[in-house]
């Protein structure tokens, strides 16, 4: 179990600290000169079986030795100590946002003070609902005060999660304090009863502190917010997206082969420099998270906060333990009242990762006032079309995945499917943990598994076949469609990976068929009369002899002494049954001649990773005018997409197209 310290400045959290576990968790030289502490602190014991009374004043708590610790191992107590001071409350939440339960600590002379309702409310917006009080200092004042106190403290957890939690009347600087004894004996308890948390999950640890050992290198610490990392693993610095490898690992200040969720965790790290990672930074299963600069989000603001407007509010959002500004959009009203909830997207101006269901802290733009906090909904929100009603149902349906209802609402508003890698992120577990509704449809493409409600997959393969009989029925002396083409009427946002394996799946069950670059319905045909039939006789072998310059359609009329617009005609009808390519008007290639220069293009992409103009007019000799038609060709046809100045393979780069 992590406990986390909170509370006004100077009411005695470290020295607490101290009494419970015998470790000052004051480390640096500033904190000790000041009396203050700046930075976290964190100590460690283990969880006692009978908790005893540990005298204060001795030395600290002997260090366990240096061995792997066992997955069975005896639980380890932790604390998180914060500092106070109100302009250090970023440092507060970065510690808060890993805790299992909350030590708010008061000091009975002073009683409830600015900071000590700022941290509540801190630990309210976390969802932190399992706690103590520790009223401290109690050698300086009455009974009659400290039950002043009392009451005082109750009022204001009253509001909150922590309302019920006990209050330990203490004075922690006393050898013996029978407070502080009862106090150790609670949370040692606490600690013992305390289920682990699932480990099921995609691992991901928030850092809040980095350093550097000689012999070592860099060392990440901070909680473990879900899943488990084994020595060995290679995991992605977020947001960067850089690999590292774990070399070796502390769980709850043990020497470890393996750490779980829920366990102060410090990992030494290969792969990454000191200063090439910070507080704020996750580390994660490559799966778990995306950067993102926009964060979909139900925020709930505190009943003495500003509203919020529609207009862009710069705030400051504190997420794992992450500080960063940001802009609030409001997405479902025109305002947000205080003490009122509402969803929001808030806008940063650099990359940031959180998974659905993170809790966050927002501060006002001068970062002088917590307003209120709430949970993540979606971590890669839209730019555009944001506010739209499919948007907002798409959001209902991730808070009630985060409810725990499956994902059943999320395909309902999916009818172009979901990306099992999008599935993964969002439910933060992997993909043989993710329980599939009996009418899901797993589809296999290139880029990856997409799983669909039925209905809709069922819907996209009716409304193809549909739209290809139209076409047919409005022009029947062409070919039927490209994909591409095909694509954009059927249906425009569906990912080109997932449109590939719906032509494929529907070619497969004999639904429609290719015709060289076309696609269309079996039985349709283009049919060339007898006196057309005897012109392509004539004119295949002059577009033959021209391999990849053959002539221009009044070339080839000069040439057989036929009407130019008959062998326009008839070459088009040609090209429409599939016998043909027809680059650019007027200009057609035997298929033979596009097979190889499609070949031609593979070869270079496969080597260069792209086909430019320059080097694809080498390899076939031709004009740059001519090498840019045939590139063009390939791209509306779907061999090729360009991508600013150059092309590369759709796919899996096959010719005939499939």
């Amino acid at each position: 179990m992590i406990v986390g310290t909170a509370g006004h400045i100077d009411h005695g959290k470290t020295t607490l600290v101290r009494a419970l576990t015998g470790v000052d968790t004051d480390r640096l030289k500033e904190e000790k000169a000041r009396g203050i502490s700046i930075e976290l602190g964190y100590a460690y014991v283990p969880v006692e079986a009978e908790p005893a009374v540990q005298p204060h004043g001795g030395g600290p708590i002997a260090a366990a030795p240096d061995r792997p610790m066992a997955a069975d191992a005896d639980p380890v107590l932790g604390f998180i100590d914060v500092p106070g001071h109100e302009r250090l409350v970023h440092t507060m939440v970065a510690g808060a946002g890993g805790v299992d339960f909350a030590l708010l600590v008061i000091a009975a002379d002073d009683g409830v003070m600015p900071q000590t309702r700022e941290h509540l409310a801190i630990l309210d917006l976390l969802g932190i609902d399992d706690g103590a009080v520790a009223l401290t200092k109690i050698d300086r004042v009455d009974a009659v005060r400290v039950a002043e106190v009392e009451a005082d403290v109750r009022a204001v957890l009253a509001p909150t999660a922590l309302r019920e939690v006990p209050i330990f009347a203490l004075d922690a600087s006393a050898d013996g304090d029978a407070g502080v004894a009862a106090l150790r004996a609670h949370l040692h308890a606490a600690a013992a009863r305390r289920a682990r948390r699932p480990e099921d999950g995609l691992f991901r640890l928030a850092v809040d502190r980095v350093f550097t050992l000689p012999g070592h290198g860099t060392i990440a610490a901070g909680t473990v917010h879900a899943g488990r990392v084994r020595v060995g693993d290679v995991l992605s610095r977020m947001p960067a997206g850089e690999s590292v490898r774990v070399r070796s690992l502390h769980a709850q200040q043990r020497a470890a082969e393996t750490a779980g969720a829920g366990q102060r965790c410090a990992l030494n790290l290969a792969g990454v420099a000191g200063d090439g990672i910070a507080r704020g930074d996750w580390l994660a299963d490559p799966r778990a998270l995306l950067a993102s600069r926009r964060l979909d989000v139900r925020l709930r603001l505190l009943a003495d906060a500003p509203a919020l407007s529609r207009q862009r509010t710069p705030l400051h959002v504190h997420v794992g333990t992450a500080h960063r500004l940001a802009e609030a959009v409001l997405l479902d009203a025109e305002r947000l009242p205080p003490g009122g909830t509402g969803r929001v997207q808030l806008v940063f101006d650099a990359p940031i990762c959180a998974a659905a269901g993170d809790r966050l802290i927002v501060r006002d733009a001068r970062a002088a006032a917590t307003i209120g906090g709430g949970r993540v909904l979606d971590p890669s929100g839209p730019e555009r079309r944001r506010r739209s009603p499919e948007r907002l149902a798409w959001l209902d349906a991730i808070e009630r995945l985060l409810e725990g209802e499956g994902i059943a609402a999320l395909l309902a508003q999916a009818p172009h499917g979901i990306a099992l890698a999008e599935l993964e992120r969002l439910c933060g577990c992997d993909p043989s943990r993710i329980a599939l509704p009996e009418a899901a449809v797993r589809v296999e493409t290139a880029a990856g598994p997409v799983i669909f409600d039925a209905a809709y997959w069922q819907a996209l393969q009716q409304r193809t076949v549909t739209t290809l009989a139209q076409v047919h029925e409005a022009a029947p002396d062409e070919p039927g469609l490209g994909s591409a083409a095909l694509r954009r009427r059927v249906a425009p946002p569906l990912a080109e990976a997932t449109w590939r394996s719906l032509i494929g799946a529907l070619v497969a069950a004999g639904a429609i068929e290719h015709a060289g670059a076309w696609l269309r319905l079996p039985g349709h045909r283009v049919v060339l009369s007898e006196e057309e039939t005897g012109l392509v006789e004539r004119l295949r072998p002059l577009i033959a002899e021209g391999r990849f310059d053959p002539p221009w359609v009044r070339d080839l009329a000069t040439q057989t002494g036929m009407d130019e617009a008959a062998v326009r005609q008839t070459l088009r009808k040609s090209a429409a049954r599939g016998d043909l390519h027809q680059i650019v008007r007027d200009l057609f290639y035997t298929r033979e001649r596009v097979d190889e220069l499609a070949a031609i293009a593979r070869s270079i992409a496969e080597r260069d990773g792209r086909v430019d103009a320059a080097r694809y007019r080498d390899a076939i000799g031709l004009g740059r005018k001519r090498t840019v038609q045939i590139l063009e060709f390939f791209d509306r046809v779907g061999y090729t997409r360009r991508v600013r100045d150059t092309h590369v393979l759709r796919g899996d780069g096959h010719w005939p197209m499939r």
